[in-house]
């Protein structure tokens, strides 16, 4: 099994919910602040807000505690400000990951060479 998950979301956001949505992620940010096992949280939007990209990093084992226990409280309100347009994720997640990205469409992309630092 690989050490990390990584994730890129990408987003459909209407510009005049950005205002909200960027207020959302505000929150969702901080409590993900907190988590030992996110290595990268970063949100990156375009030039005209449309389209948001969500870059993550975890050690393999956070996922789940991420999604079940930090960003749940947030899903809801999450998904009526966005729609996930595609989710890669980079790694082996086991069963319990796929579980919990499969519902947003994820495509899994599996290492076969490289390194990280």
């Amino acid at each position: 099994m690989h050490p990390y998950i990584s994730c890129l979301f990408s987003l459909a956001v209407k510009p005049e919910a950005f205002g909200k949505f960027k207020a959302l992620i505000s929150n969702i940010v901080a409590a993900t602040r907190a988590e030992p096992g996110t290595l990268v949280y970063e949100y990156s939007v375009n030039e005209d807000n449309s389209t948001v990209h969500i870059l993550e990093r975890y050690n393999a084992d956070a996922v789940v505690s991420h999604v079940d226990t930090t960003f749940a409280p947030f899903g809801k309100r999450f998904l009526e400000l966005c729609t996930v347009t595609s989710l890669v994720v980079y790694g082996t997640p086991d069963a319990e990951v796929r579980k919990r990205l499969d519902p947003f469409g994820a495509v899994y992309m599996t290492p076969f060479d490289g390194f990280s630092r």
